[in-house]
């Protein structure tokens, strides 16, 4: 990059771990939506993972608390002995996981978690094993690491879901992380007890591998067997694995930015040295927001499950009624995941990228492409928003094809 600055022009370069990395597709999607709307477009954005929900009453009037008490202080930079007690009386009794406070950090999002454990875990020259789709993050964390990441393709014709088989071959002497994020991101599919136990007896013969068991979307799951922790369903495996939540998704508190993770004490330590010297603690009145959360009335959180089920039937059965369209019912998350191969085609056009573009040009809806997730062909669309804007989404694309 080249600037005039007083006459003189001064090269600047960036460092050349940038080459491989990228920025976030749905923050583009998310920002290209504001943008064309402020250009007076009416846009419909299916494109971010964010509930259109309100954070609850009493998650707000607790912060306001603590703002009036003064709580807006630094706090511990792994967290508030109050909101880590929080976080471990969530894990025993909805997780059946039991953690010492050394075994909690508590972050600006669970996303900064997840950074913190392949800054803290991975070298250059590992591993990182990440089932496809995958949430678009993953891959380029674990750049930033120095490391490499193993794609494990898995389709609508597997469920979306990673067999034992596909682990073991996928292992080397190189691998030092999994992730698995259930429910899933983008295609709400979640591993059932049973397949969790038989991925964890391909990892029972690799003790140097840590399972980032990623469970976001832990309370926005409808499957009729109950969710189920890795660490939980894999006990045995419970040395080895690194869960991380939050209170984003689940209690509509996206921009408040607290997660947390628990695991080993040496990798969780690890994470917060990582932590302590970029962001170092969480916001302190987020903290307290958290904690109400986690401690307070639950109803509404099955409140707005309630609506994402409900509107999650509605589009997979309308997409499903789309020609080229198949889309495949998730068990929880705010998003479908269906494959537009079909379409793309009857639309004369090469890839699922330049169906996003035609269905943003041409029938104001902004959606982000599969590719973005690891899997060409796909589109995801997130139904975190009113019913009237889904089946106004599907009158539009369904002009779009005909046309």
């Amino acid at each position: 990059m080249r600037e005039i600055v007083q006459g003189k022009q001064v090269s600047l370069s960036v460092s050349k771990r940038m080459a491989a990395i990228k920025p976030s597709p749905t923050g583009a999607v998310l920002a290209l939506a504001t943008e064309l709307r402020a250009a007076g477009r009416d846009i419909i954005s299916l494109g971010a993972g964010e509930p259109d929900f309100d954070t609850p009453q009493h998650i707000k009037d607790a912060a306001l608390q603590a703002i009036a008490d003064g709580e807006t202080k630094y706090t511990p930079v792994d967290g508030t002995a109050t909101l880590k007690q929080a976080i471990q009386q969530k894990f025993a009794t909805e997780n059946q996981l039991q953690y010492d406070p050394s075994q909690i950090l508590v972050s600006s999002g669970a996303k900064q978690c997840l950074f913190n454990l392949c800054m803290g875990l991975l070298s250059p020259g590992d591993e990182a094993i990440i089932p496809a789709p995958h949430w678009v993050s993953y891959p380029d964390m674990v750049r930033l690491a120095g490391a490499e990441p193993v794609i494990v393709a898995a389709g609508i014709d597997a469920d979306f879901k990673m067999t034992p088989d596909q682990l073991a071959d996928a292992i080397t002497s190189k691998t030092r992380l999994l992730f698995l994020n259930s429910p899933s991101n983008p295609t709400g599919a979640s591993y059932s007890r049973s397949e969790l136990q038989a991925l964890g007896a391909v990892l029972l013969e690799h003790p140097s591998i840590v399972i980032a068991a990623d469970d976001i979307y832990e309370h926005i799951h409808w499957a009729d067997e109950p969710f189920r922790s890795f660490a939980a369903a894999c006990p045995d495996l419970y040395p080895q694995t690194v869960t991380t939540n939050g209170v984003s998704k689940a209690y509509a508190m996206t921009g408040w930015r607290i997660g947390y993770a628990a695991g080993p004490v040496e990798i969780i330590s690890a994470m917060k040295t990582i932590q302590s010297q970029s962001t170092s603690n969480p916001c302190s009145v987020s903290q307290v927001a958290a904690a109400a959360a986690l401690t307070g009335d639950q109803s509404p959180v099955r409140r707005m499950t309630v609506a994402y089920k409900k509107r999650h039937d509605y589009i997979v059965a309308a997409l499903n009624n789309i020609g080229g369209f198949e889309c495949r019912s998730g068990e929880g998350t705010f998003y479908a995941f269906p494959r537009v191969e079909g379409a793309t085609r009857s639309l004369k056009l090469s890839n699922d990228t330049e169906l996003v573009k035609r269905l943003i040009n041409d029938a104001d809806i902004a959606c982000v492409p599969g590719s973005a997730f690891g899997a060409p062909g796909y589109l995801r669309l997130s139904f975190a928003c009113s019913m009237e804007m889904l089946e106004e989404s599907i009158t539009r694309i369904k002009r779009v094809l005909s046309a």
